[in-house]
């Protein structure tokens, strides 16, 4: 493949929800740009992109793809992102570094819950898009009816290039507003459609919808809508003018239509593209920032290198994959960068573009492009690498947090470290997975976007490190406070034939407001304990902090004073102390009338409408209060409050009530007391624990 100029480069990414069709589009782009030599099918497990053994298993795209072609005079990147939304977190990655988003909407389905996610991240990123309506050729396709729906949600600038004619089986006829013709595909025509005049009974549909590109095209600019305003029409320049910048400046939403499956309105996408599409040029500049100050580039050969690693992948036989996206500057082989997220050096090694495993190995890479670079030593996902003579950090992609976690201990006795070590690196290649080491709990903790998420991580975590790992709920970090006042005295002898041991405590505890945390006071007077001992009994009491007297949990809110006690001139020392006020705190606790606390998430629920009362009802079910809920154009948002304790796999039953329709997100909100017949429950259980062990 010939060196392609960032003005000659398109960067376009597939997005949507799970199983409307985007990697089946993927193969039929890259088929039609000549880049494969057949189609090949996701139920036949050889498609390009899904090619990763768990992909092919699941029939869902889990990682993202890099695929590339040319088309006229220009090469396109494409990336295949996941739709599925325990995998959501990679598309979000790829969506940073694309410069324009093909949406596809279902024929039939049209909007769903996982087209709305992907598009808040593409609004987060301010990335141009256009709209594919995909599977024209099944039954019960509604072109119109989605079309009204995406103008209502997005806007007057959501505008029809094409539109099908005979939909459903046997679709094979398109008719292109642009040119003002009908496109014809035959059995034979390889893909060529006959252009043709557009039927009488079609024409008024045409021109009100090329009006309404005309339209929004003129919108775009002020001098073109003085054109319009004066002439009533525009030009084929004018329109094209239009349209790319509308498209640039995220104002005009095109809307095509086709079917990936037979390769239908395929080409018009490509050509669409092209002729519209935003090159890496048109955004001109990338923004970073190094030690506090902001630093610009412009996309440019000639500016210092900047790039962002958006994905790594680990292969079998190559080792780590890190996919990459060059802003400004040029890389090679043999090149010494900086990582300067890291502040670390990295060496250049094989360069290569992709279509999905096929690689061709590339000398270089140059602004605008996006490529793979291989057995990078210390680079992730999330790093920008740059000129070591003037670094520059990119900001990171913010992952969305984790909805799902399970602890997680190995099968094997000495297998913790590799465990450790596996699950830490898979982490660095997939930063939507977090592992913790739960020093509170005792557990290793793996969190992500979903069951499915999880049960991947964990296959590559014995694929590549050959170790094993049983699975068990979390524990909850609940919390032991007080409600009352207490007071108590505490008495340590020991007598063991040399020195003794000898303390004696008067302490009162109190409760604080909720968040305050624990206090110690001291109002000893006369002397009655010397001044050295009082720490001593202040890291006693800490001992306890850790593992509270009721079930052994952490201890909040809490203010201990200690106010009189003895010593005596031989035996008191340090540890006698450190026991007395230990013991003195746990006995005045049990007295302060205990309760323990839980922690409660703020829960938000995105859902299809007709599926809000079993949502509610379930959230009910596991001791939430709904908050509110409000409308999200067809969806319906619900925010409620819900015990951790309670959300154990949340993410997997939504999608069993929603049959895959709903995602929702939670965050840590504050803790409250737990019902007492929950309470005894949970006492009892740390009992029963405490004791095996």
């Amino acid at each position: 493949m010939k060196v392609y100029s960032a003005d000659h480069i398109r960067n376009i990414g597939f997005v949507g929800h799970g199983g409307v069709g985007k990697t089946t589009l993927a193969e039929a782009i890259v088929f039609s740009m000549g880049s494969v030599n057949r189609m090949g099918k996701i139920d036949d497990g050889n498609t390009v992109s899904d090619y990763h053994a768990d992909e092919i298993e699941r029939k869902i795209s889990i990682n993202t793809s890099l695929l590339h072609g040319e088309w006229k005079d220009c090469k396109i990147n494409c990336l295949d992102m996941p739709g599925y939304s325990d995998f959501m977190g990679g598309a979000k990655g790829a969506l940073r570094v694309i410069d324009l988003a093909i949406v596809l909407i279902s024929a039939i389905e049209g909007v769903e819950v996982g087209t709305e996610q992907v598009l808040e991240f593409s609004d987060e990123y301010k990335k141009p898009r256009i709209f594919f309506m995909n599977r024209m050729n099944n039954d019960q396709t509604n072109f119109n009816n989605i079309l009204s729906n995406l103008k209502d949600r997005y806007g007057t600038g959501t505008v029809a290039i094409n539109f099908p004619v005979n939909s459903g089986e046997g679709f094979n006829k398109i008719v292109d507003v642009l040119k003002m013709k009908m496109l014809t595909y035959e059995p034979d025509s390889k893909n060529k459609p006959k252009l043709e005049d557009i039927p009488s009974d079609l024409q008024s549909k045409a021109e009100e919808y090329r009006n309404q590109v005309i339209e929004a095209a003129a919108e775009s600019d002020d001098s073109l809508m003085e054109a319009y305003f004066d002439a009533g029409d525009l030009t084929e320049d004018e329109i094209t003018k239009g349209l790319r910048q509308g498209v640039l400046k995220g104002t005009l939403f095109p809307v095509l239509c086709g079917a990936a499956n037979t390769n239908l309105g395929i080409t018009e996408l490509l050509d669409f593209i092209v002729a519209y599409g935003p090159s890496p040029v048109n955004f001109e500049k990338i923004m970073g920032t190094y030690q506090n100050q902001e630093i610009e580039r412009k996309i440019s050969d000639q500016e210092p290198l900047s790039a962002f690693v958006f994905q790594t992948v680990s292969e079998a036989h190559i080792g780590e994959l890190s996919l990459v996206r060059i802003y400004s500057g040029s890389l090679k082989s043999g090149d010494e960068i900086l990582n300067s997220t890291k502040k670390i050096s990295e060496k250049i090694g094989q360069i290569y573009t992709l279509n999905g495993k096929n690689r061709n190995e590339v000398g270089h890479l140059l602004s605008g492009d996006i490529g793979a670079l291989v057995k990078l030593k210390n680079t992730k996902t999330n790093d920008t690498l740059c000129d070591k003579r003037s670094p520059m950090i990119i900001d990171p992609v913010e992952f969305p947090k984790p909805v799902i976690s399970v602890a997680v201990r190995p099968k094997s006795r000495g297998d913790e470290e590799k465990i450790s070590t596996g699950l830490h690196v898979l982490q660095d290649e997939d930063p939507s997975f977090i592992v913790v080491q739960d020093p509170e709990l005792h557990q290793t903790i793996v969190s992500g976007q979903g069951d499915l998420h999880l049960k991947v991580i964990i296959n590559r975590l014995h694929e590549k490190y050959g170790v094993e790992v049983d699975e068990e709920r979390p524990k909850i970090p609940y919390r032991e406070t007080i409600t009352a006042k207490a007071d108590d005295k505490y008495r340590h002898k020991k007598q063991t034939g040399g020195a003794g041991q000898f303390a004696e405590v008067w302490m009162k505890i109190e409760p604080r407001m909720r968040g305050e945390g624990f206090e110690f006071g001291n109002e000893v007077k006369g002397g009655n304990i010397s001044s050295v001992f009082i720490p001593s009994i202040e890291k006693g009491i800490k001992q306890v902090l850790e593992n509270g007297p009721v079930a052994g949990y952490r201890v909040v809110d809490v203010k201990a004073i200690v106010y009189d006690g003895k010593e005596h001139p031989v035996d008191s020392k340090d540890i006698a102390f450190q026991t007395a006020g230990r013991e003195v705190f746990k006995s005045a606790f049990l007295k302060a009338r205990p309760i323990l606390l839980e922690p409660i998430y703020d829960v938000e629920v995105k859902v299809p409408e007709d599926h809000m009362g079993d949502v509610m009802g379930d959230l009910s079910g596991r001791r939430g209060k709904i908050m509110g809920t409000e409308s999200k154009g067809n969806f319906q948002l619900i925010k409620a409050k819900v015990p951790l304790a309670d959300l154990d796999r949340y993410a997997t039953t939504l999608r069993s009530i929603t049959s895959g329709r709903g995602i929702y997100r939670r965050s840590f909100s504050h803790y409250e007391q737990v019902p007492k017949d929950q309470e005894l429950k949970i006492i009892e259980n740390s009992k029963k624990a405490r004791e095996e062990e």
